[in-house]
């Protein structure tokens, strides 16, 4: 299959590589010119533009930062949306907004372009193994299109509706629970190790005895450790996606009163100068707390 990829970040390298692996053609973008020129050496065709990755795709893949960047490249000068051939899709697998992904279903629609939004659960080392999880929505014949990439890209697959937003409800209201976790993860820690226990026993403990989760594991060693990086996810991430669930809840009169604490303590770290580091690192505001 032709495909458009536009961004080859920590998350979408790996994709890519992938896609790849699986034999398929991949013209390449990135803001950063030499990411996509060490794709090329792998056999990518580097592309210039935005719309220079997207003209003659059967799809177009977008792996970016936030809301912006993903409209910078669809609408911006030298955009990919005038590009994308009538009849290709956009499988926008980015961590965006509701709105933002309502916005880009409906400019697709009126230039006969398909559009899917595909979110993913796993960071790069998952991305890299192809053991992340994505979530799905959309036309179910673009969804359809789109099958021989996301099964080369993942583990497997959700659908979750023909309203492409829904997918990105799924994926902000999954991270909510992950920024809870790490949260709760950090206070509990906090108060085992003022009590004498060793707070990497404990979390152990919680991984894999009471929760049985890779993500209590992986992120409960990263907090033993106070290993923030590199960083898998950045907090700065992290705080936008929180904020994205907050809007969403605010849409439909939803008071998120746990959200609203996330923020705060995600904005704290923030204003620490904690941005580009994991975001597991939100735990150390819980140190001071703790004496």
């Amino acid at each position: 299959m032709r495909v458009g990829f536009i961004g080859l970040g920590n998350m979408g390298m790996p994709m890519a590589r992938n896609l790849l692996a699986a034999g398929h053609q991949v013209r390449a973008h990135n803001r950063t010119l030499a990411r996509a020129q060490e794709l090329a050496s792998e056999g990518a065709e580097v592309a210039r533009t935005p719309a220079e990755a997207a003209r003659d795709a059967e799809v177009l893949v977008t792996m970016l930062a936030d809301d912006a960047a993903v409209e910078a490249v669809l609408l911006g000068p030298e955009g990919a949306l005038d590009a994308l051939p009538a009849g290709a899709v956009h499988l926008s697998m980015s961590t965006i907004g509701v709105e933002t992904s309502r916005r880009l279903a409906q400019a697709h629609a009126g230039r006969g372009q398909g559009y899917v939004a595909a979110p993913v659960f796993g960071r790069p080392d998952a991305a890299a193994a192809r053991a992340m999880w994505i979530v799905a929505s959309g036309a179910r014949e673009h969804i359809e299109r789109c099958l021989p990439l996301l099964e080369a890209m993942a583990a497997g697959y959700t659908v979750v509706g023909e309203d492409p937003a829904a997918a990105n409800v799924v994926k902000l209201a999954g991270n909510l629970l992950i920024a809870a976790a790490i949260e709760a993860m950090g206070e509990a820690a906090a108060l085992a190790g003022l009590h004498g226990v060793d707070p990497a026993l404990f979390l152990q403990v919680v991984a894999e005895r009471v929760f049985r989760s890779p993500l209590y594991a992986n992120y409960g060693r990263l907090v033993a450790e106070r290993r923030f990086e590199p960083a898998g996810f950045r907090l700065r991430h992290g705080l936008k996606d929180v904020k994205l669930a907050l809007a969403a809840g605010e849409e439909k009169a939803l008071p998120l009163p746990v959200a609203s604490l996330l923020r705060d303590r995600l904005l704290a770290a923030l204003a620490r100068g904690w941005g580009e580091r994991d975001w597991a690192c939100v735990i150390e505001l819980a140190r001071p707390d703790a004496g």
